[in-house]
């Protein structure tokens, strides 16, 4: 699958103990969207991170293994949400009170890389969603939610039939529509749970939201999981092929991901 394409699908984890620098990167085109974050200790040092002090004083202090810091999601949002990349150095006094003086902690970070310009399409309940891009332009993929959030949507008011109001969302939305629309021009499918299962209570309409974008591919690469994308120092994909042909060959390449 496109190179540039795999990074904006892929989860991103980051971490950095007290006095390392954490750096958040995303390719070219895309920005940092922050998913969730933890600083503090929750696992002994021997296992990660180990304490930065002489041995002999770490052995009179009993390090805490329930350290946690609330404010470490917002940290990261002001730091690092919506920009292209980010660095900072970690240490407590970053994050206000320290709620375990003398024990080490470090940070971990989970984000996504979104595009820059994208497109929102929802479809109630039976009905049926339509993707489509310009030509010489394909679909990518970003996110896809069948069922039904505490916000609900707009365009598909909740009835109420005396059911709580619950999140309730498909696990395979986002690779289906992958698999039907990812790398094509245009692409459509029933927003129903023959498509995508129901995963609420009976009684209660759902509704598909995708966000996607166009992208003018140039060149598609096979990913290999198990290695991160090659990267210059602009961070975009090393290697460039125009051979377009190997659009066909989308489906075959999701394996790769899956």
């Amino acid at each position: 699958i496109a190179g540039y394409i795999s990074q904006v699908l892929k989860n991103y984890t980051d971490h950095a103990c007290d006095g390392e620098y954490v750096s958040l990167r995303c390719p070219h085109r895309t920005t940092i969207s922050i998913q969730s974050s933890f600083y503090g200790r929750i696992v002994p040092s021997h296992q990660m991170c180990p304490s930065r002090y002489p041995h002999s004083y770490a052995t009179l202090i009993k390090e805490d293994v329930a350290c946690s810091v609330g404010t470490s999601l917002q940290k990261m949002l002001d730091e690092c949400q919506d920009r292209r990349s980010c660095q900072f150095l970690v240490n407590s006094r970053l994050f206000g009170a320290d709620p375990c003086p003398g024990t080490g902690k470090y940070l971990i970070v989970w984000y996504k890389c979104r595009p820059n310009e994208y497109k929102s399409k929802v479809a109630c309940e039976d009905d049926k969603l339509r993707l489509s891009c310009k030509k010489s332009m394909v679909i990518a993929i970003y996110s896809a939610i069948f069922g039904r959030t505490q916000g609900g949507s707009l365009e598909c008011p909740y009835q109420n039939l005396g059911m709580p109001m619950i999140d309730c969302q498909s696990a395979t939305a986002l690779q289906l529509m992958i698999k039907r629309c990812h790398g094509k021009r245009s692409c459509s499918i029933y927003a129903s749970t023959y498509e995508f299962g129901d995963p609420c209570y009976p009684g209660i309409r759902k509704h598909l939201n995708v966000i996607y974008t166009c992208d003018n591919i140039p060149f598609l690469l096979p990913v290999d999981e198990t290695q991160p994308p090659a990267l210059n120092s602009s961070m975009e994909p090393v290697g460039v092929s125009t051979e377009m042909a190997l659009l066909s060959n989308i489906l075959a390449a999701y394996a790769f991901i899956t």
